[in-house]
């Protein structure tokens, strides 16, 4: 039975890692009008179109009616510059619900490279609801906002596998906005993205992670990481664990991580890079979170390999109690993203603080791409809804860049991990499908299927480039930073892994 202490339920929990099935008739991408090749790391998108964005979005149009209609008001009324700002105050939000939802419904493709089957919605979807039938058939396309709420609710059914039938979403579903998804836009993202408080942290954060290590389980697996791994071999089918350890590997040899160094991971989930790096290395790690059985479950792993608490442990604690201590190294792997965007300047303010003159900070970030589609707006925002409540900093990569340099580091790499995260989410996701019966009875079936669409969802996203993830190392940008000595390990991804295999230290013993 498991560690009730540390609610550590792995030894109860099968990691399935099943192919999930595929209907004969979603099998081949022949309506596509391009070759496909896959891959056994992650396979291709058997109709990888291009939906309508920014290509055809014009910010002259949007300002047009954002100040036209008070302009008119103003001049019927004969009144001044005093008037026209006020009905452009009161205008402005119900212009821009009005001009976003225009252009997101009859804005046309950003190409046109592949063409779509023109198959019936009921030929990919089962409505139960009557009044839903009568919406959405034939060619009438069901918004996919809406359609991601009508699955939750479970009155609309995927016909087969929800990843393969997500695959040609662009054949049943449209990107136009919806006025739930204005709402959760205004009453709820902006608040967050605007306060982000330490309090509005632990209401979200800590029920998020603190909700069951089992539920993580069920899709992360034993190493229990959950961010990105690493693909060393495009020609195999590396398990989930093999990632990771690539993973850890890559980051262990970037920031030249040595035995006796100290290191603190801030955000550190449940400990698996301290142990790692503790273990692998010989480094004396602190790991900083604010979750307590992520605390619970690392310390008890930590024990449990032979590392002490005098050399390596996990805190319980938010990263604004970090103490101003010294470290050689400082690893964040998708912290930021709970900082929040007008916060991330001054959160890696107090990482340069923390690390010492000649030392080296590992970031990974989630990232948007800046040619934008509107379909990734409705997946964003889904994830901010349901999965990563208040994690508001997802950006171009120029903008994570800004921040670093503003806050005195200068950027000694940066690897694009998207496709990685792919095939991670790809593995994350048939241990879910894997594990449904054990989840429906714990959890039951919306809270099942909120994951399920999340993850499914994403393992497209991260592979057709809607998002992304970077990884970036930084050092101190001063006169004195002796740069010649980083020249050695100034790796890419397959460099880095080839240098920790070398050194026997890539994999986690068990």
């Amino acid at each position: 039975m498991a560690d009730k202490k540390g609610d550590q339920v792995t030894s109860d929990i099968n990691f399935i890692k099943t192919p999930a099935a595929k209907p004969a008739e979603f099998e081949t991408g022949e309506d596509c009008g391009i070759a496909l090749t896959n891959s056994p790391a992650i396979h291709n998108a058997p109709l990888p179109a291009d939906g309508p964005g920014s290509e055809s979005f014009s910010n002259i149009l949007l300002g047009i009616a954002i100040i036209a209609p008070p302009a008119f008001l103003t001049y019927l009324l004969g009144l001044g510059w005093k008037t026209f700002l006020f009905f452009a105050i009161l205008l402005v939000l119900p212009i821009l619900v009005v001009f976003w939802t225009w252009s997101s419904t009859f804005s046309p493709r950003t190409n046109e490279k592949v063409k779509l089957p023109g198959r019936p919605v009921e030929h990919y979807l089962t409505f139960k609801r009557e009044e839903d039938k009568a919406k959405w058939h034939g060619k009438n396309k069901v918004p996919l906002q809406t359609f991601a709420e009508l699955y939750l609710d479970g009155v609309v059914e995927f016909n087969g596998d929800l990843l393969e039938i997500l695959e040609y979403r662009h054949d049943w579903a449209n990107f136009s906005f919806t006025l739930d998804l204005f709402k959760f836009i205004v009453f709820t993202f902006f608040v967050d993205v605007i306060f982000h408080t330490k309090a509005q942290d632990e209401e979200q954060i800590r029920p998020n992670y603190d909700s069951g290590n089992d539920h993580y389980a069920w899709f992360l697996g034993p190493r229990m990481i959950y961010t990105s791994g690493v693909i060393s071999d495009t020609e195999k089918e590396e398990s989930l664990e093999e990632l990771q350890d690539n993973k850890m590997a890559v980051v262990c040899e970037k920031i030249e991580l040595k035995e006796g160094e100290t290191m603190l991971d801030i955000g550190c989930g449940w400990g698996t890079l301290a142990r790692f790096a503790s273990k692998n290395y010989g480094a004396k790690v602190t790991g900083v979170t604010i979750a307590e059985n992520q605390t619970i479950w690392g310390n008890d792993a930590l024990k449990n390999a032979g590392i002490s608490e005098e050399q390596s442990r996990i805190l319980c604690m938010d990263y604004r109690d970090i103490p101003n201590t010294k470290f050689d190294k400082i690893t964040q792997l998708e912290m930021g993203e709970h900082v929040g965007i007008r916060k991330l300047t001054r959160f890696f303010r107090q990482c340069y603080d923390m690390l010492n003159d000649d030392g080296a900070m590992y970031v990974q970030l989630s990232g948007l791409r800046q040619a934008w589609q509107y379909e990734d707006f409705i997946w964003g925002l889904y994830l901010n809804k349901y999965i990563f409540r208040g994690a508001d900093a997802s950006t171009p990569l120029w903008y994570y860049v800004k921040c670093l340099e503003q806050a005195g580091f200068e950027i000694k790499g940066i690897d694009t991990v998207g496709v990685h995260y792919s095939g991670t989410l790809w593995r994350w996701y048939r241990n879910w499908v894997g594990n449904v019966e054990a989840i429906n009875a714990k959890y039951g079936p919306r809270w099942y299927r909120i994951w399920e669409l999340f993850l499914g969802w994403s393992v497209i996203a991260s592979r057709e480039g809607m998002a992304t993830c970077y990884q970036m190392v930084v050092v101190k940008n001063l006169n004195s930073t002796h740069r010649v000595n980083g020249i050695s390990s100034q790796f890419g991804l397959a460099g880095a892994l080839a240098a920790s295999k070398k050194a026997g230290k890539s994999q986690l013993a068990a």
